[in-house]
């Protein structure tokens, strides 16, 4: 019993661990050093999209290899520290996603958690997440629409690790699932209106922002 206590009062520390790995926001870095005002533009939000959509691809990408291995590292770092937990893994991954989208330095507004959510996925089953990349990039040609990816995926993730017999991993996602969701309930309203800015326009650059330094140019 006693050994049973100890453990279920490590799994705060876990979760800290992954908060804190997660609520490091290179959007808001990038933000920072160009002089852009991603509340301004765009979605309004700090996040990998939105990136694309105001500074272009190049930062987008450093945006998500930025998720991608810290919400990695959050994980592979719960199993090397905690391994008599089982579901730290799964914790640390939950925990950085919603460190992610509501970081504390930031007044916890941060990012809406989908490239943290796929990076999380990656690290918990790769195979699995590599089989859903692929239908997530045929899903987003065909819908031209990041949300749409959004909402496959964490409606998804969930089920295959609970059919696969991870139902406590499949719980824990359900958490960021749920924020996620209600994170973009003004997407779901922009895609009502016909307002939702599309993955072509925004790769293209039709909403790019300039930065400070080439408006001095």
């Amino acid at each position: 019993m006693s050994d049973f206590l100890n453990n279920l009062s490590a799994y705060p520390l876990v979760a800290l661990l992954g908060c804190v790995l997660g609520s490091s926001n290179m959007a808001i870095y990038l933000a920072r050093l160009k002089g852009v005002d991603l509340a301004a533009h765009g979605t309004g939000n700090p996040g990998a999209s939105n990136v694309l959509i105001t500074m272009g691809w190049r930062a987008a990408i450093l945006v998500c290899v930025h998720d991608l291995v810290k919400c990695n590292l959050a994980v592979w770092l719960a199993g090397v520290l905690f391994p008599e937990l089982p579901a730290a893994p799964a914790v640390a991954g939950a925990a950085s996603i919603l460190g992610q989208m509501y970081p504390f330095y930031m007044h916890f507004r941060g990012g809406k958690g989908f490239a943290a959510y796929l990076a999380v996925t990656l690290a918990l089953d790769w195979r699995f997440a590599l089989c859903l990349y692929a239908v997530l990039i045929v899903l987003l040609l065909a819908s031209n629409y990041v949300v749409v990816c959004t909402f496959t995926t964490i409606a998804v993730v969930p089920v295959w690790f609970a059919v696969t017999g991870r139902v406590a991993t499949a719980l824990l996602l359900c958490i960021p699932s749920a924020f996620i969701l209600w994170k973009h309930r003004e997407n779901i309203v922009r895609l009502r209106n016909g307002t939702e800015i599309g993955f072509r326009s925004a790769g293209l650059g039709e909403h790019r922002v300039q930065s400070k330094k080439q408006k001095g140019m």
